[in-house]
């Protein structure tokens, strides 16, 4: 197959063999190499397609759910090839994967009923998350938060589950230090305190909703 798609891209003869080399070592297909395209798992037909994509090295890449199908180890290594390519290449990805876009993008555009609902890189979108700044708070024996919090008046408490806090900024500022004073002096029972990223599919909801 890798051989018909280099004659397809007229890759010249003294080249082709090292193109195919190439794709083949970058993709991990060595173990699959004599079989037939109908047999492979549904991961390896996703590197198999990957691979004749980049045999002839393209400026530009269009992927299309690249890492759909495949196992943790494998997301990590196609996502660390297209890293890698990024250098050298323009590179866009069609994913409904968000955490995908956070892993791999310099720059995310949410489209929706062909329209630009947002645009700018993963840490501008997931700074309009109303989970921005927000601190998690996990307990290691039950407490009421409550009476503690209840001066700061731009804070508002969630309970994501049993001992499982989420405090969230009504601004989006920041307030993990003011947090962190009064779990101190109050003396919360905390097995884990730290500031949640902005959540995009938090955001991918907000900006898609309008237009439902």
């Amino acid at each position: 197959f890798l051989k018909f798609i280099a004659d397809v891209r007229k890759i010249p003869k003294t080249k082709k063999d090292d193109a195919i080399d190439s794709a083949i070592k970058k993709l991990g297909l060595e173990l699959v190499l004599f079989q037939q395209l109908e047999t492979l798992s549904k991961g390896y037909k996703r590197r198999v397609g990957l691979s004749q994509a980049i045999l002839h090295d393209p400026d530009v890449l269009i992927l299309d759910e690249p890492t759909d199908g495949l196992d943790p180890n494998q997301k990590h290594e196609v996502r660390k090839l297209i890293k890698e390519m990024a250098s050298t290449k323009a590179i866009i990805i069609s994913t409904h994967i968000l955490e995908e876009v956070s892993a791999v993008c310099s720059r995310a555009i949410i489209i929706d009923a062909g329209e630009i609902v947002a645009d700018g890189t993963p840490e501008e979108l997931g700074s309009k998350s109303q989970y921005h700044n927000a601190v998690n708070v996990q307990l290691s024996a039950e407490y009421d938060l409550t009476k503690d919090l209840s001066a700061l008046t731009n804070i508002s408490l969630q309970n994501d589950s049993e001992n499982n806090f989420t405090i969230t900024s009504k601004n989006g500022q920041s307030i993990f230090a003011e947090i962190s004073e009064i779990a101190q002096q109050k003396k919360w029972p905390i097995s884990e305190l730290y500031i949640k990223k902005g959540q995009l599919e938090d955001v991918f909801r907000s900006v898609t909703r309008k237009t439902r």
